[in-house]
């Protein structure tokens, strides 16, 4: 989740890839973006675990499909619909937003498969770097500005909690503790009810049921709250239902549909 893949297939949001260079952008700045256009069509965002709690006051989380599930932050429940920002890409409320996409548009990538060294690289369509006359310099008498070296360490802590994330999933397969999940909504007025499949969620039942030696630790590890926070988020699946039913962006019919996939 958190290593850029080769150009060919670039990670969710990213058009294309150039690492920073200070030759070639030697007089480029950085400027924060007051609207992601990108997230416009896009339902669902890769979280990391270590943003469960923050994350779940806002988002339902769950993870995808497959063999590697990744966690997901849910901002809508249908292909294409996105109930947290407007048609210009501003965020309608105050919410926490994902790691993810506070990264966009730089992330450190491997630039040669032969080696395992990560150099800082960039989407050059995005509209937050380039050479402006505003914004913050990229480098300073050749050497990385202040503002690169904060963007730097953002994206090194985004690894690392991707490697945490990883390992927090593969302890709950080890565990035995994911399922193909299944949400079903009724909507006022019609007799039939949304379902929502396509995901994979963590199994209360099997939860309760862990032994004791098991649950320590969990416990003792923070897998635990990481683990409830996921729970108690589900709830919040119905409304952004309700968002979307506001918003008219609902199915014609309630049939199955899938949410996030990966």
């Amino acid at each position: 989740m958190a290593t850029a893949p080769a150009p060919a297939n670039l990670p969710l949001f990213y058009q294309d890839l150039q690492p920073l260079s200070s030759v070639d952008h030697a007089e480029w700045r950085a400027r924060p973006l007051d609207r992601a256009d990108f997230l416009i069509s896009q339902h669902a965002v890769p979280l990391t675990s270590d943003e469960f709690v923050a994350a779940s006051r806002f988002y339902p989380i769950v993870f995808s499909s497959g063999e590697n599930p990744v966690p997901l932050a849910l901002m809508g429940l249908n292909e294409g619909v996105n109930t947290f920002v407007d048609a210009e890409g501003k965020l309608l409320n105050p919410v926490y937003v994902p790691a993810y996409i506070r990264r966009y548009p730089f992330l450190l990538a491997r630039l040669r498969p032969d080696s395992d060294e990560l150099s800082l690289c960039f989407d050059p369509k995005a509209d937050a770097i380039g050479p402006f006359e505003d914004g913050d310099k990229l480098f300073e008498d050749g050497k990385p500005s202040e503002a690169v070296n904060g963007i730097l360490q953002f994206c090194q802590n985004f690894e690392e909690a991707g490697m945490r994330t990883g390992q927090f999933v593969e302890e709950l397969k080890k565990a035995d503790l994911l399922m193909e999940g299944e949400v079903a909504i009724q909507q006022e007025g019609n007799p039939t009810p949304f379902v929502y499949r396509g995901f994979q969620m963590i199994d209360e039942n099997k939860v309760r049921e862990l032994r004791g030696d098991v649950l320590r630790k969990m416990t003792q590890n923070g897998m635990l709250p990481l683990i409830f926070a996921h729970l108690f988020s589900l709830q919040l699946m119905r409304e952004i239902f309700a968002e979307q039913v506001k918003a008219g962006k609902v199915p014609n019919a309630p049939e199955a549909t899938a949410p996030a996939n990966a």
